[in-house]
């Protein structure tokens, strides 16, 4: 039984880690809310949330190509576009250290689901914007996890 409360909980973890927006920003308070060791949260959150980002830098922009014959669909892309262009601006000037930078950076609409999908629009290749993406959220998960250590030891 201990074994299973083990792995549900460390799926719980690497789930929320997956999610967008959440994100590993989320996936470590989790853990260590739930009594995880701080460097084990780390890392599995670090792994839950680079899942996805293979799948959105190899299949956004030809996803995208399709859906933009729908009009409506083409309305919502321009908009994505928009929206991640003006987030995104110090990623289109400083290229790879922008993204890594972007990533690294715990904010809202920041992290590896919309900088993967900047690498996608600004055309980095997929090998280079995979391993920016990855500096910048071991970054952003020392950040998370220092304060999130940080504020449980107040509590």
């Amino acid at each position: 039984m201990d074994f299973l409360d083990f792995i549900s909980r460390e799926f719980k973890v690497l789930f929320i880690s997956a999610l967008p927006v959440v994100e590993l920003r989320g996936g470590i308070p989790f853990a260590i809310a739930m009594g995880m060791n701080p460097i084990h949260a780390a890392v599995l959150c670090i792994i839950g949330s680079m899942i996805p980002v293979p799948f959105l830098l190899f299949f956004l922009k030809p996803f995208f190509a399709k859906l933009r014959r729908i009009s409506i669909i083409r309305r919502l892309e321009v908009w994505l576009i928009n929206r991640t262009e003006r987030k995104a601006k110090n990623i289109k000037k400083y290229s790879l250290l922008g993204l890594i930078l972007f990533v690294a950076i715990p904010l809202p609409s920041t992290g590896v689901w919309t900088g993967s999908v900047a690498a996608a629009l600004f055309n980095f290749r997929i090998r280079n914007a995979f391993l920016a993406i990855f500096i910048g959220n071991i970054i952003a998960a020392t950040i998370i996890t220092f304060l999130s250590q940080l504020a449980a030891m107040n509590i």
